[in-house]
């Protein structure tokens, strides 16, 4: 072991290595308005020529709002687009940023990210399963994990107790935010990133959270976060203090420091001020100093004379002399980030949690079933036992059917808001290596998609069929069923690639609308396709209702004979009136289409949960 390092014992924690050092070089990054998923307009550099050095203890960025603090923060933890990147290297210990580094740090989020319907011991476990290698950590060491970091953190009491969402009453602010830094804990980093940790929670929260980080930060991690403005208890817990003004440094070095560096600018700090307060003061310009050599906007020159100092100078030949040592090394990072885990078992702990959470939201789970139970009683009461005479029998069943067939695709609205309602915690799991993409989209289909719409759809079925008086084969009802769920699944898969390219509600109700609109009028009941526009009628091979309508009239009317007073008139005689093609290839045709429907919308719905941008 070199000297001065030091290695923490298992009594100390569960932290083993000393934490890194982290250098950036004159950075430069910029961004560029999006519109429409272009970028457009000029380039807005949000840092400019930023350097600085942060070891292992606690390293606040300070600056009012639009100051770069945050983009600081993204930039040297690797969360922000590395083309936007135009100068300067970010270093690890001398390296550069990799996906094997990433595995070593963490990153905690201004706004926590949980599941609500977890409670605080689950979403731990949710994380170390994830993150932690069932090779190197058996089942037992996992929950040992999570019940020291309970004990750590100060969560025991509230350990068996939901997050909390919408409709459920949770944990407090503070224990979320607690939570939060545990979730990231879990994989013990020696390098933790925090966004703005005290954001929204009151003084003395506040102060246990930034107690708890500076707790362990002096057992040898390196701690970086950026902060607003806060109380002198945090601020005198602090070991390095960067100060930004408009993507520029103002001050960088050692926290206690800071007073006479700037008393030495002329400024002049009141009795019984708060000097993070008095800081901030001072780059907003609503102190003046009382140096004659300063301009009356001396803010805007702070950045200009930090650079003129001797501790902005000392800082770049440290900076020099570890550059040396690394000189040609690569600052991108284009690797994959790496999985502990396999492929199979991210899909266990995945899709466990997403049935978990299904079985805690009743309001969308029990309610569909419910109300497909609802619509299946309503739709037999409405047309029950249908008479084969003429003409009730074809006007009954076409209304009867047409009904149908809206319901099952309508009724899968509430899908756009899957993908929508989980983006956030998507994005930040994704990007932290805890499961692959196609893992989640997975997750979703088997157990999401089915139990939610596959169940209730075969209970709907089975009520309204019967009470119908439908034919009564026993086969008959199976193609009906599944006719019935194909269209549902079509409708769905549609309203999860709207779900998956958005994200916003209003932007997915005016996208999902709209088809569903198009292909209901181009479903053949509304209107007869064979006189339409030919420009227009191309729009018939995409209606989800045309496919469906024919299945369930093929179905329903082939071999059906149907008496109008003395004369039998079959089933089929319709269906050759409809221009619907009733031979064996005929009926199938309509659930491959259906099925072509469906594949061809779950991979765009994939492909588009790839293309979301995770660079914030």
């Amino acid at each position: 072991m070199a000297k001065g390092e030091r290695r923490v014992s298992d009594a100390e924690g569960y932290f083993q290595e000393p934490g890194p050092t982290v250098t950036f070089n004159k950075l430069h990054y910029c961004v560029r308005e999006t519109k429409c998923c272009r970028r457009i307009g000029p380039e807005k550099y949000i840092l400019k020529d930023v350097s600085g050095i942060m070891k292992p203890g606690m390293n606040a960025i300070m600056g009012p709002t639009g100051s770069g603090k945050t983009s600081l923060l993204d930039v040297i933890a690797g969360r922000k687009d590395p083309a936007g990147l135009r100068q300067g290297q970010v270093l690890v210990n001398g390296r550069a940023v990799t996906s094997d580094l990433r595995l070593s740090s963490a990153y905690v989020v201004q706004d926590d990210i949980l599941m609500g319907t977890l409670t605080v011991r689950e979403n731990l476990l949710f994380s170390a399963n994830l993150r932690l290698s069932p090779k190197l950590y058996s089942s037992a060491d996992k929950n040992n994990r999570v019940s020291a970091i309970l004990q750590d953190l100060g969560l025991t009491d509230c350990a068996d107790t939901k997050i909390g969402t919408d409709f459920l009453r949770g944990v407090s602010g503070g224990e979320r935010k607690r939570c939060s830094i545990g979730m990231e804990l879990i994989t013990s980093p020696s390098l933790l990133f925090l966004d703005e940790p005290t954001t929204g929670l009151d003084s003395n929260t506040a102060n246990c959270i930034v107690g708890l980080l500076h707790k362990l930060s002096r057992r040898g991690n390196t701690v970086i976060f950026s902060i607003h403005q806060p109380r002198y208890s945090i601020f005198r817990q602090f070991d390095h203090l960067t100060l930004m003004h408009k993507g520029e440094i103002v001050y960088a070095g050692a926290a206690g420091r800071a007073l006479d560096y700037f008393t030495g600018l002329g400024y002049q700090i009141e009795a019984f001020n708060n000097p993070a307060d008095f800081f901030m003061d001072i780059i907003n310009g609503d102190v003046a100093s009382t140096l004659e050599t300063l301009p009356a906007d001396s803010q805007k020159s702070l950045a200009a004379r930090y650079r003129l100092s001797q501790l902005y100078r000392d800082m770049m030949e440290d900076l020099e002399d570890m550059s040396q040592s690394v000189a040609g090394a690569a600052t991108g990072d284009e690797q994959k980030p790496a999985y502990v885990t396999s492929f199979l078992y991210q899909m266990r702990v995945v899709c466990g949690r997403t049935v978990l959470n299904i079985l805690r939201t009743p309001q969308t789970s029990y309610a569909q079933l419910a109300l497909n139970v609802f619509f299946g009683v309503l739709v037999g009461l409405i047309y029950y036992q249908m008479p084969l005479t003429l003409p009730e029998a074809l006007q009954n069943r076409s209304g009867a059917f047409f009904f149908l067939i809206i319901n099952m695709v309508f009724g899968n609205l509430s899908a756009v808001e899957l993908f929508i309602n989980e983006r956030v915690i998507f994005i930040h799991e994704n990007f932290s290596g805890y499961y692959r993409t196609s893992v989640y989209f997975l997750s979703k289909i088997f157990a999401d998609l089915i139990p939610n719409r596959m169940i209730p759809i075969f209970v709907f079925s089975a009520i309204a069929y019967y009470m119908m008086g439908l034919k009564p084969a026993f086969v008959a009802f199976l193609l009906f069923a599944l006719t019935l769920s194909l269209v549902s699944l079509a409708g769905v898969s549609l309203a999860f690639l709207v779900s998956a390219s958005v994200s916003t509600f209003a932007m997915a109700n005016v996208l999902i609308a709209l088809p569903f609109v198009f292909m209901m009028v181009f479903g053949g009941y509304l209107v007869n396709l064979n006189v339409m526009l030919s420009w227009l009628s191309w729009l018939k091979w995409v209606s989800i209702f045309r496919y469906g309508l024919n299945a369930v009239y093929i179905n329903e009317m082939k071999g059906q004979l149907f008496r109008s007073n003395t004369t039998i008139i079959p089933g089929e005689a319709f269906l050759q009136s409809m221009d619907i093609d009733y031979s064996a290839w005929g009926f199938w045709q309509n659930q491959v289409a259906l099925l072509g429907i469906i594949v061809v919308c779950m991979i765009l719905a994939y492909v588009q949960l790839l293309r979301i941008n995770r660079w914030k």
